[in-house]
This record gives structure tokens, C-alpha cells and sequence, in this order.
């Protein structure tokens, strides 16, 4: 009796490991498969135009080069491009992350009349595309005189955020009521508890949030185009379109200019990955 038991937890044993074992080959299998467009984008960028087009083609460069980078920084402002790109993240994130922090406390820790009514009228504006919406706004924009200027890419971002807002709400439900509570009995008003302890606990879902908004503000390329028709005001985005030509595009110098592009987001990732991870595990517990 004992060895036909011992027998059936070995068997299940050996079943658990080749189950993991199959597992995990898929998973790098599906990875490596994940991976392959990246590889090619970034294995194209030190080729040749030659060795580019070559057939069969190869993985690796055989005679590695960085003549497609600097073609693209030579021929275009491709600099200036990343400076426009910077600002209009750094500005766009920085405001959206004060607007809806602000936003979702109220939503969520204070008591006014109609409070839910307008929280639905804020959610329901997620559902409008924004290609609906882009002819008012470019109305608007230009009789105040924003066109060809960075403000209609960031001043919009800053305030408008109904995503950022249900994310920070949820994430302020986690957290203990206790602690506004022992903050008011200390005299502590409603922006004070807001600033020293609804902030810094924030962090997570914070760096979350900083993380989507910096990806959509990087890679918007429509909203640039609408706007901006001025080369020294164009965005990373605009700058790797210029590269295709109407005859002939330079695989080599396109592949180098979405290395470019595509480096300050694995920067951004990887610098908040703690919180981002933390973050995305906590904005759903309660609501």
C-alpha cells in the first residue's frame, strides 16, 4: 500500500515537472517569437544598404556600420526632433500626473453634491475618439493662436486625463481611511492630507500612470501632424516619416531612427518597472 502510494506521488511528481518543462519551452519559444521584429529592427539599423535588401537575408551584419545613424542625424534635425519629443512628454506627464492625482482624491476621499453624476460625465469621455473631436479642437486651437506651437500637444494632455483619473481613484480606495482620518484629528484640511499622505502613497500607481501617458505623448504621431507644419517644431515621430521617400526608402536609416525612438520608452520602463508592476496589481482591488 505504502509503495503504490509512494509509486502515484512520484508519477504525479514527474507529470508536475514535464508540464513546467513543456511550459517553459513554449513561453521562450512565444518570447524568442516576440523578440524577432525587435532583433531585425535593431540588426537592420547597422547594415548597409547593400546587405539590407540581400537575399537570402541575414540575422547578424556582416560588415556592422553606424553610417544609417548618421545619415539620420546629418540629414535631418533629428536632435531638435528629440528635444520637441522630451518637452512635450516631460510637460504633458508632469501636468496630467498633478491633474488627475488632484481629480481622483476628490473623487474619492471628499463628499460634494453630484459627485458620481460627474464622475460618469468624465468616464463617458473615454468612449469618444479622438478622431471626433480633433476638427473642434483644431477650431479652437487655432483662434487662440496655438498652431504651429507645442500647446495644443501639451496643454490638452495636461488637463484632460479620464483614464489617469478612474486609475489614481481606484488606487486611493486601497488605502486606509485610518490614516485621513488621525491627519484631521491633527488639523490636517483636505489639501494637507492630500499633499502628505495621499501623494506619497500614490507612488505606484503614479509611476503607472507616468509610464502609459509618457508612451502616448511619445509615440502620438497624428496630433503633431495636424498641428505642426514647421520642421524645427516636429516631433521623433514626424522626424522617422521624413525618412520615407516617395521612390526610395533607406531601410537601414528608418530601422536607426525607430532604435531612436523606441529607446527612451525601454528607459522609461525600466527605470519605473518596480512601481509600474506594483502599481498595475493595486489600481484594481476595490471600486
Amino acid at each position: 500500500m505504502r509503495a503504490a502510494r509512494v509509486e502515484r506521488v512520484t508519477s504525479l511528481k514527474q507529470q508536475e515537472l514535464l508540464a513546467n518543462t513543456v511550459t517553459h519551452i513554449l513561453l521562450i519559444v512565444l518570447g524568442l517569437a516576440a523578440l524577432a521584429p525587435f532583433w531585425w529592427m535593431i540588426s537592420t539599423s547597422f547594415k548597409t544598404e547593400f546587405e539590407a535588401f540581400q537575399i537570402p537575408p541575414t540575422w547578424l551584419p556582416l560588415e556592422p556600420t553606424l553610417e544609417a545613424y548618421g545619415d539620420l542625424f546629418l540629414d535631418q534635425p533629428f536632435g531638435i526632433f528629440l528635444y520637441n519629443s522630451v518637452k512635450i512628454a516631460v510637460l504633458s506627464v508632469g501636468g496630467q500626473l498633478i491633474t488627475s492625482s488632484l481629480a481622483a482624491f476628490a473623487f474619492a476621499r471628499l463628499d460634494f453634491p453630484g459627485k458620481n453624476v460627474l464622475f460618469i460625465i468624465v468616464l463617458s469621455t473615454m468612449m469618444v475618439p479622438y478622431a471626433v473631436t480633433v476638427i473642434p479642437l483644431y477650431i479652437v486651437m487655432h483662434r487662440v493662436g496655438w498652431v504651429n506651437t507645442h500647446l495644443p500637444l501639451i496643454v490638452p494632455a495636461m488637463l484632460s486625463s479620464a483614464y489617469g483619473t478612474f486609475l489614481l481613484r481606484q488606487f486611493m480606495f486601497s488605502l486606509p481611511v485610518e490614516l485621513e482620518d488621525a491627519a484631521r484629528i491633527d488639523g490636517c484640511n483636505s489639501f494637507g492630507i492630500y499633499r502628505r499622505i495621499a501623494l506619497p502613497l500614490m507612488k505606484p500607481a503614479l509611476a503607472t500612470l507616468g509610464v502609459f501617458s509618457f508612451m502616448a505623448s511619445w509615440n502620438n504621431f497624428f496630433g503633431p501632424f495636424i498641428f505642426l507644419d514647421r520642421k524645427y517644431l516636429f516631433t521623433v515621430q514626424l522626424g522617422v516619416a521624413l525618412v520615407q521617400r516617395q521612390w526610395y526608402t533607406s531601410w537601414p536609416r528608418l530601422m536607426a531612427g525607430s532604435v531612436v525612438v523606441t529607446l527612451p520608452v525601454l528607459l522609461v520602463f525600466l527605470l519605473l518597472q518596480r512601481y509600474f508592476v506594483r502599481g498595475i496589481s493595486l489600481t484594481g482591488i476595490k471600486g
